[in-house]
């Protein structure tokens, strides 16, 4: 597997991709990974991984081998081609010393997807690329510095990589047209959904409210996972702001890291309605997740068919209803939709969240019918057993034909 994201991060791709690779791992292949040094959603590399120049390490039964690279704190489009080349670069220079059967890239680094396609193709194995998001349309879509320019020569290498691989697996149906255009035929495009990667809540909910400082009669917005540009995360400060001018409590809370975490906080200054919390580690998750009332995801306007937020499955599990602020014809309005668990409202507009918080709030019976809907949806669709056997049987697809 070629993975820039892998353990210990808990958070984005790298849980799934390390699931992945446990569960082919258990199923009695010796698997490999090639991947960087964790360093998402904070942006930093991780504390016993700085200075290092290669590594390799054995977690559980799979062997990890990780590259250096540049770690930008700052996403622009610039930079992140920086960060994409030094992968590539260290990657093409220092290669594992395995002759695979089979290599799967997980994308969207595009540094991976030509790793993954070139040490295929040395050792004639197949390759099978499973798209978490589309950089392409990432780079025109979500605002990033540069990302104009950028999105047709990252859209052109993509689109090469795709038409190179065997089989090509998708995150959400919303993918498939797009990806058909760069000229992949249909019959190598499946749809491979996410799975919930988290285990349900199991602890007091009052009792880690408490613990957080929420107060029982206040409304608790939660946003979980990493605050980038695509996140549009301003819509949740604009109306915590709003918030304070309103006597019925409500809370915002941002919790996790990222790029636009010191910018968030900064335009956040003064409102009492707002605040700020770490990362939770991989068991606190869940509660606190659940200790909510509404769980916010959140988009700017231009996102429509490059990216699923992987929060989504996470939210979904723990029974509180979700408030999507995206764009409807998005695949995260269809997937909110579809599970029944929340509802849809114009993204980049902080007056419509605030009044969506308080209708749920007013409504606890809804609510609550809402937020029991996610868990039922992911025990038909979003289990990890039925995820992993979707990549498994790619992985069978791609060859059986060799």
């Amino acid at each position: 597997m070629v993975s820039t994201n892998y353990a210990p991060e808990h958070t984005g791709i790298g849980p799934y991709s390390t699931q992945i690779a446990e569960h082919l791992a258990a199923s009695g292949a010796d698997t490999h990974v090639l991947s960087g040094m964790p360093h998402y959603p904070a942006w930093r590399v991780a504390e016993g991984y700085r200075g290092r120049w290669r590594m390799r390490e054995r977690r559980g039964d799979v062997t990890v081998h990780r590259r250096r690279h540049t770690v930008p704190p700052r996403q622009t489009a610039l930079r992140r081609a920086v960060f994409e080349a030094s992968i590539l670069a260290h990657g093409l220079v220092a290669p594992p010393p395995v002759r695979p059967d089979v290599v799967l890239s997980q994308m969207p680094s595009l540094a991976g997807g030509v790793l993954g396609g070139r040490l295929a193709r040395r050792a004639g194995a197949p390759h099978v690329v499973v798209v978490q998001d589309l950089m392409g349309a990432a780079a025109a879509q979500s605002g990033i510095q540069g990302g104009g320019r950028a999105a047709a020569v990252a859209g052109a290498l993509e689109a090469r990589i795709l038409r190179g691989a065997d089989v090509v697996g998708v995150v959400h149906e919303s993918f498939v047209d797009r990806v058909m255009a760069m000229g992949v035929p249909r019959a190598r495009v499946h749809v491979v959904p996410n799975w919930t990667h988290v285990k349900g809540p199991s602890g007091d909910r009052a009792e880690t409210r408490e613990g957080l400082g929420w107060q029982p009669d206040e409304t608790v917005v939660l946003h979980a996972g990493n605050m980038g540009l695509k996140q549009g995360l301003e819509v949740l400060v604009e109306a915590a702001r709003l918030a304070d001018q309103e006597a019925a409590p409500v809370r915002f809370v941002l919790m996790g890291d990222g790029n636009q975490r010191a910018h968030l906080q900064q335009l956040a200054a003064g409102s009492s309605a707002l605040t700020f919390l770490p990362p939770a580690g991989a068991e606190e998750f869940p509660e606190v997740l659940a200790a909510a009332d509404v769980l916010a995801v959140t988009q700017k306007a231009s996102v429509l068919d490059m990216s699923l937020p992987s929060k989504l499955t996470s939210y979904f599990m723990t029974g509180r209803p979700v408030i999507a602020s995206v764009a409807a014809e998005g695949g995260t309005a269809q997937e909110v939709l579809r599970a029944g668990a929340g509802t849809v409202i114009a993204p980049e507009d902080p007056k419509a969240l605030l009044a969506e918080v308080r209708a749920l709030a007013a409504d606890p019976e809804g609510a609550a019918r809402l937020g029991a809907r996610g868990p039922q949806y992911v025990e038909q669709r979003l289990s990890s057993r039925a995820g992993l056997e979707r990549i498994t049987a790619l992985l069978r697809l791609a060859t059986a034909g060799r």
